[in-house]
């Protein structure tokens, strides 16, 4: 798979392509980029998908909070494991927003040769969407190309989507959200330096600093794998506040103590991916409470990922 963040550097003799921002390769996206790959196998072309970043609602509307499900790497690999030839990434900015549709289709049919569009059925780009299905249908009798429309794929609560994941999420389903995305929700960061709190109770745990504009699971204590150097690692990992210790609520914290480990891993990139929650985050009225209750974590915890699976590594 290649990755590339310009139209202009990418040269083909004609491709399948799908466009959008595939937050996530959810279990809906895999379904519309198995079309694609099998589809550009079968013409014996390349299959390109075609994403953004910024999150377009960071620019259209916005949006400042946290709101991704995957960075553009972790999203480009995700898509080299289903298949896909090439992924461009290409910056969101408000001019790109203004293009119109057919700009912006005459500059991808001119880097790649588009032979075939693969898209959702609600699908539509350009300024003021423009380019709906129709519009795209008839730009393509002129252009060249064909227009496949994929279904989304329907859970029993309703249609897939990174919105429904992201709502999940912050409920604190991650038994919904790890349905949608087809694996485990993950994140990854960088161990910097904590306090060392939970070293002085026993229980070291590693700080991650996070990508800012990334959505977190619910505060709550979490039954998790670690990906560190190709590797994974069992661990209970708590986002939140700290009630027991902290006075003034700061930004939640990702700690994340590695069961049977003893390394320093300071700098250290790692990705955490979340196979179950076990408990809410909650205020403990003694520091022995707060101990009784990390044991007991840590042993529902050993049995939790006894039974869970691993998801292929992908690179922190």
């Amino acid at each position: 798979m290649r990755h590339s963040t310009t139209l202009e550097s990418v040269h083909l003799q004609g491709a399948w392509v799908s466009i959008g921002i595939f937050d996530g390769v959810h279990a809906g996206h895999q379904q519309l980029i198995r079309h694609l790959t099998n589809g550009a196998s079968s013409a014996g072309l390349p299959s390109v998908v075609v994403t953004f970043h910024p999150h377009p609602a960071a620019i259209l509307k916005g949006r400042t909070d946290a709101i991704i499900l995957t960075n553009p790497e972790e999203r480009a690999v995700l898509l080299g494991m289903l298949g896909v030839d090439q992924v461009i990434t290409l910056p969101f900015t408000a001019s790109l927003a203004a293009e119109t549709a057919e700009t912006f289709i005459r500059r991808l049919v001119d880097a790649v040769e588009m032979k075939r569009l693969v898209v959702g059925p609600n699908f539509a780009l350009g300024r003021n969407r423009s380019g709906d299905i129709p519009t795209l249908k008839e730009l393509g009798a002129r252009l060249g190309f064909t227009v496949d429309v994929v279904e989304p794929v329907v859970s029993e609560s309703g249609i897939i989507s990174s919105s429904r994941i992201r709502k999940a999420l912050g409920e604190g389903n991650l038994v919904e959200a790890n349905r949608m995305l087809g694996r485990m929700v993950s994140i990854p960061g960088v161990v910097i330096h904590g306090d060392g709190r939970g070293r002085g109770l026993g229980f070291p745990t590693a700080n991650l600093a996070l990508e800012p504009d990334r959505i977190l699971p619910a505060n709550g204590v979490y039954a998790t794998w670690v990906w560190l150097e190709g590797k994974a690692y069992r661990a209970v990992t708590n986002i939140g506040l700290r009630p027991t210790f902290e006075n003034t609520p700061p930004q939640p914290r990702v700690e994340a103590h590695l069961l049977n480990f003893d390394r320093d891993i300071y700098g250290c990139p790692l990705r955490l991916e979340f196979a179950a929650r076990l408990r809410p985050e909650q205020r403990f009225q003694s520091v022995d409470a707060l101990l009784a209750q990390i044991h007991q974590d840590v042993l529902v915890a050993r049995e939790v990922l006894t039974h869970a699976p691993q998801s292929p590594d992908i690179p922190a």
